[in-house]
């Protein structure tokens, strides 16, 4: 018998639940392109995009997912033949380097594994090492959405200060944002990306780029950029369509002037803290379970975990196991263990994650915890017992 009947739960790290607010805004007709609402909404989606991400910098959109997102910053700051450092603490560290190679540029990665976040000091001396300043940027993942890696970006910032090197510094956040405090200007990021899929509880297809004066000033050297990844128009668009490079992705915008409403509502201070404490109470129940079975948090010290996903490991085959139990029993749909084993490698059905971004509550969270709960009970997986009255007694702090 299947207890799934009622609405689903995507407990999964993107796309993210889409809150009733958002899906009323969506839900109209086609606006006019040319004049009246549409153009004075996305004017402001602007200074309120610069609110959530903590700058006072520039905003480009693009109609893109967060791939598109990479490709864009890359485009309009590294030519051809220049290089570039990666700190790659998961997948999707090394898939924002992949696509820098695909732009002709070379690529230094400075692999960190998978359980652990990126060392600073590693970075330091790697950036000390190039003498002749050949490293133009080093690109961070804020966090690795495959392992939930949370890296320190403002300790990358320090690393390239006391290298004394003028390498730009940028953010992936695609993850992030919205979910783990981020402090674009006050941690000295120059170049930041995100989508609009995960935190700010919006469909996939927009993507964003963040950047400051120093990104822009080398944007204005570049030799070439091509039309459709340029910020400049962008950034600084003469007529409505340059926001976008052509026509508006109309209702995504609407959707996403839902969101932005909601998260400053709220704050963002109370977004980082809400998350921070369902993340606290999932990991919680996560390590009740491992008392007396095979389930483990991916990463160990909490400081270096995500507030917006949790990667765990549990031995094949129970990850696809109980992600399949989980489901089809009970509505709620966790993630698969994305990069942490090759496809075709029977290992990866040892791993899943649980997102925890954007627009969830206490209920939701503990639903989840509880039909995990009754799945490794009913798939017989060895587990320990307590984990939602641990979880409970963190959300009682609340």
């Amino acid at each position: 018998m299947s207890l799934s009947q009622g609405r689903p739960y995507l407990a999964i790290p993107g796309p993210s639940v889409m809150p009733d607010a958002v899906l009323r805004a969506m839900h109209r007709a086609s606006p006019n392109i040319y004049e009246g609402d549409l153009i004075d909404l996305t004017a402001g989606l602007i200074p309120d995009l610069r609110r959530v991400a903590r700058t006072k910098g520039h905003v480009a959109i693009y109609i893109a997912n967060g791939h598109g997102a990479w490709e864009a910053a890359l485009a309009n700051v590294i030519a051809p033949g220049e290089r570039v450092l990666v700190a790659a603490t998961g997948r999707f560290g090394h898939g924002w380097g992949d696509i820098a190679t695909g732009l002709g540029a070379e690529v230094e990665i400075l692999d960190f594994g998978k359980q652990s976040p990126l060392d600073p000091g590693r970075v330091e001396d790697a950036l000390r090492a190039d003498k002749a300043h050949k490293i133009k940027a080093v690109l961070v993942t804020h966090v690795d959405t495959s392992t939930s890696i949370l890296n320190d970006v403002a300790a990358v910032r320090a690393a390239l200060d006391a290298a004394r090197h003028p390498a730009l510094l940028m953010a992936d956040c695609i993850a992030s944002l919205a979910c783990d405090r981020f402090e674009m200007d006050a941690w000295g990021v120059d170049v930041m990306v995100a989508a609009s899929q995960k935190g700010l509880m919006t469909p996939p297809g927009l993507s964003f780029v963040f950047f400051g004066d120093k990104a822009a000033e080398l944007r204005a050297g570049m030799e070439r950029v091509s039309r459709y990844w340029d910020w400049r128009p962008r950034a600084q668009p003469e007529m409505f369509y340059q926001y976008f490079g052509g026509t508006a992705p109309t209702h995504h915008l609407f959707g996403l002037r839902a969101a932005l409403d909601m998260i400053h509502e709220e704050g963002i201070e109370a977004v980082w803290a809400r998350h921070d404490l369902l993340a606290q109470a999932i990991w919680a129940a996560c390590e009740a379970w491992g008392q007396d079975g095979p389930l483990q948090l991916n990463v160990d010290t909490p400081a270096y975990r995500s507030r917006a996903v949790t990667s765990l490991r549990i031995g094949a085959p129970h990850g696809s196991a109980l992600r399949k139990w989980v489901q089809d029993k009970a509505g709620v749909t966790l993630g698969i263990g994305l990069g942490m084993a090759e496809p075709g490698d029977p290992a990866w059905h040892g791993f899943f994650r649980m997102g925890h971004m954007g627009h969830v509550n206490a209920h939701m969270v503990l639903g989840m915890l509880g039909a995990v709960d009754a799945g490794l009970s009913a798939l017989e997986i060895p587990h320990g017992s307590g984990a939602l009255e641990a979880a409970t007694r963190v959300i009682a702090r609340a």
